[in-house]
């Protein structure tokens, strides 16, 4: 009897340790998206408050620095001067010039190769370039984009923690993500580990929205082994792959270094590049599930080796380039016939028009709307003042509108 009340102890032990470690992803994710932070704008006060926090979280959980100084990579920049100039690396501050901050911890198992695990934590501040409000100044928190995915890149730094020995492993949280992928492309050029033996690249950015189980992995194309290997672990999910390395997050930066590379994502939102991305809006019970298929892929792979490259067709080359928007959020987790719309931005055209957040796009003009490829061409016909008429599927019904670009 003795024996058994001692085993219920240790189990109710271990079921509170488990507890605990579980709600750091929604605790990570309370400190990232809290209004004290001004919304991690690259460069910002707010934005070092979080790097010193996930610099913190690594130290705790034993994981050593791996940046240029300790945890830290820092990296000068001189912004975009326009819509059409390129942001410049420099190598030292200057007037008008702002310093981003990548965080790095490594795991090392003394092996011959590493794999990247990682998240951007920067986001848009008071709004800035890229901010889809129209209202008064507000900060963004940006909780889906991207606090939710460093949560998870943290909880899935508690489980590596020796396990899957036979790759060494490094996280990183990156800064400059929202100005066009600088933290990651500045490492890649600057690595702290030798680039040739890095194995494979996972990167979460935006994963705090699982709705109707639908999972998107991006990157699926870059190594022969991934669709294999996220078809058989899965047990949880819809999945929508794409099989391009090119996409707008920070795996681009390494698959352009001949790097295999999988991006994980649960879609776009009304609330996205707005300040109502908040905390509370987050399933974190969705985020634990995440958390747990990766891992599961990364424990698969761990007696694999170095994974293959394949170079796959950059999908963002072929799209027909376009002057005019319908000014909505397109549910790129959709698979049925159309271009289904997942939030209608205000002020723009298709508010204007009377269009609405679940209306799916069939016809634009002369064009059959059948998918996003065929959205962006129907859109491609157009300049701004042209009008045209736009059927939309609505409660299962047809319903026509006049949107005037």
């Amino acid at each position: 009897m003795k024996q058994y009340f001692i085993l219920i102890f240790f189990l109710a032990l271990i079921s509170c340790n488990i507890e605990k470690q579980d709600s750091k992803i929604q605790e990570d994710v309370a400190f990232l998206a809290d209004d004290k932070l001004e919304g991690r704008g690259t460069g910002t006060a707010g934005e070092r408050l979080a790097s010193e926090y996930i610099a913190n979280r690594f130290k705790k959980l034993g994981i050593a620095p791996k940046g240029d100084e300790g945890y830290f990579q820092e990296f000068n920049f001189k912004p975009k001067t326009g819509p059409h100039s390129e942001v410049k690396f420099i190598n030292q501050k200057e007037d008008g010039s702002i310093t981003g901050r990548n965080v790095l911890g490594f795991i090392d198992n003394k092996a011959e190769n590493t794999v990247v695990i990682g998240a951007h934590y920067d986001h848009l501040g008071y709004g800035n370039e890229g901010s889809l409000y129209r209202g008064e100044k507000a900060i963004h928190n940006g909780a889906d984009d991207n606090a939710s995915g460093v949560a998870v890149m943290l909880n899935l730094a508690t489980k590596l923690k020796k396990e899957n020995t036979n790759n060494n492993y490094l996280f990183m949280a990156f800064s400059g993500e929202e100005m066009g992928l600088l933290g990651s492309n500045y490492f890649v050029k600057n690595a702290t580990v030798d680039t040739k033996k890095i194995n494979y690249m996972i990167n979460m950015d935006m994963v705090g929205r699982l709705k109707d189980s639908t999972l998107a992995v991006y990157g699926t194309g870059t190594s022969p082994i991934w669709r294999q290997t996220i078809s058989s672990l899965n047990d949880d999910f819809n999945l929508v792959e794409k099989e391009s390395g090119v996409g707008p997050s920070d795996h681009t930066s390494f698959y352009l270094n001949d790097i295999p590379v999988l991006h994980f994502f649960t879609g776009q939102h009304e609330d996205y590049h707005k300040p109502s991305d908040d905390q509370e809006l987050l399933n974190y019970e969705g985020m634990y599930q995440i958390s747990d298929y990766i891992f599961s892929i990364v424990s698969d792979l761990d007696n694999n080796g170095k994974l293959v490259f394949k170079k796959t067709i950059n999908e963002s080359e072929s799209a027909p380039r376009f002057k005019v928007t319908l000014g909505v959020i397109p549910d790129y987790l959709f698979e049925g016939k159309g271009m289904r719309i997942d939030g209608v931005s205000d002020g723009k055209s298709a508010e204007k028009a009377g269009i609405i957040k679940g209306d799916v796009v069939v016809k634009m003009g002369t064009i059959e709307i059948v998918d996003m490829m065929s959205y962006m061409i129907g859109l491609s016909k157009f300049e701004k003042g042209n009008s045209t008429t736009v059927e939309v599927l609505r409660d299962g019904k047809i319903v026509e509108v006049k949107v005037t670009f």
